[in-house]
């Protein structure tokens, strides 16, 4: 198998991986990650079942939407594929650092330029993608709340229905959300999956971007989360804002963003998620 991704990357580059080795490092919990280096150069490889290939190919493509804007540095895509029963990405290495104030605030600079980036097609994207492994649809939808609701929160309450999750309040929270998402944002392109995981920094300091789940929609959706997991440093929100404003009414609308986030983690992984989601459903309806 390496043999066959190292033959794909010497095309792609032109640089011969001659005795490139593996190395497992930490990657996440959807995918087993590599670093793949030879004497001069290093990549850094993800894996999964060969089924997954339309995933890899859908990131991909997402990172190079993103380097596109040159609004801020994400991981280059350098090929993705097959190969023995795997599917695979390879992705430019990029050694990481610790970030400082500026750092940050930098991030929050360059993520309110990508939020200004928009579509004349409306929400959504020219292709779905994944958020984690579960599917994520992206019909474009001329608006916001006809995709958030049947896109987002309708998709994913379907798929926690089969894994047994059960929400009594359900169809109270689907009437609600025309009611919280009456602001008309526009569609700006957002990563996605914006937690502090997918958020780092490489060793001379420039912000970097990971694992994007793209598509155009309510630019709120990647501030939002990154409020759920931890949050980031309060140096991220003042250059954030100092660029780009957020309308009235986002602390309200905040909680129903963040819960399809908490519906996704029941639906990968089960647990403890099904009473967060039941507890931001109740926080979203005391809203309402």
């Amino acid at each position: 198998m390496w043999d066959l991704i190292a033959e794909q990357i010497s095309q792609v580059t032109g640089h011969s991986l001659a005795g490139a080795e593996p190395r497992s490092i930490s990657g996440g919990s959807i995918n087993q990650a590599y670093a793949f280096s030879d004497s001069q150069q290093t990549y850094f490889v993800k894996l999964n079942q060969a089924a997954r290939v339309a995933m890899f190919e859908a990131e991909a493509l997402g990172l190079k939407e993103i380097a596109q804007t040159n609004t801020t540095r994400v991981p280059q895509p350098i090929c993705w594929g097959t190969a023995s029963g795997h599917s695979y990405l390879v992705l430019e290495w990029i050694d990481l650092g610790r970030g400082n104030p500026q750092t940050w605030e930098q991030m929050g600079q360059q993520l309110a330029a990508l939020h200004q980036v928009q579509s004349q097609k409306g929400f959504g994207w020219h292709q779905d993608n994944t958020i984690g492994a579960t599917p994520q649809i992206n019909p474009w939808t001329s608006d916001w709340v006809a995709f958030f609701s049947q896109h987002r929160i309708g998709y994913q309450l379907q798929l926690a229905a089969r894994r047994g999750g059960s929400f009594p309040q359900q169809k109270e929270l689907l009437a609600a959300i025309p009611k919280l998402l009456n602001h008309q944002p526009q569609p700006a392109l957002v990563h996605g999956d914006l937690w502090s995981g997918n958020a780092a920094c490489s060793q001379s300091g420039e912000p970097v971007l990971l694992d994007p789940a793209v598509y155009y929609g309510d630019r709120e959706v990647d501030l939002a989360m990154t409020e759920l997991f931890g949050g980031f440093p309060q140096a991220f929100y003042q250059g954030y804002h100092q660029a780009l404003a957020l309308p009235e009414g986002y602390q309200q609308r905040k909680p129903l963003y963040n819960f399809y986030h908490i519906l996704n983690h029941f639906n990968l992984f089960g647990g403890s998620y099904l009473a967060q989601a039941q507890g931001l459903i109740e926080q979203v309806l005391s809203l309402t």
